[in-house]
């Protein structure tokens, strides 16, 4: 596993400086597999629909996390999709200094049936906000396990975001 640090440095200000410290370049934010949008803004609130493991080339990441996966692996899964939503908050904001308030991740793991460890697995995930976005990306989160995800992707996050006026 990748840990990040929990919090930003406070010397780096921008949302974009940190990724960029943290060696990353956004991609495009990944299209809907579906009927369905990326995001929609109501309000101070912008609601994300569930990212996967999409890689920048469109492979995913798949497979069961606890049989084939492991949780480290499945850690950098959750990071993984942690780029791909901010990727799309990048793109419904134009802007990531919006970003108020990191609300809630809903985190789904593609699980063995006894596999117990999906807090650990989504930390990939945590980890990377709070990196990216500071006191901001503190957030209330929900880690469970699923039979499957759809194109049996190891990850699958959604998140709720307030948004500065």
């Amino acid at each position: 596993m990748t840990h990040l640090s929990t919090f930003a440095d406070p010397k780096t200000t921008t949302p974009y400086q940190r990724l960029a410290d943290l060696g990353i370049e956004l991609p495009p934010a990944p299209p809907p597999i579906a009927n369905f949008l990326t995001h929609v803004i109501e309000g101070n609130m912008l609601y994300l629909s569930g990212q996967g493991t999409r890689e920048a080339d469109g492979r995913m990441r798949t497979g069961k996390v606890g049989a084939e996966i492991s949780t480290e692996a499945a850690y950098d899964d959750a990071r993984l999709v942690g780029i791909n939503l901010i990727a799309v908050m990048h793109e419904a904001l134009g802007d990531l200094s919006r970003v108020k308030q990191v609300v809630k991740l809903l985190g789904m793991v593609n699980a063995a049936p006894e596999f117990r460890d999906h807090p650990k697995v989504i930390n990939g995930c945590s980890d990377l906000i709070n990196a990216v976005f500071g006191e901001a990306g503190r957030h209330a989160r929900s880690a469970v396990g699923f039979g499957s995800l759809p194109g049996n992707i190891t990850v699958e996050i959604e998140a709720i975001v307030a948004l500065t006026d």
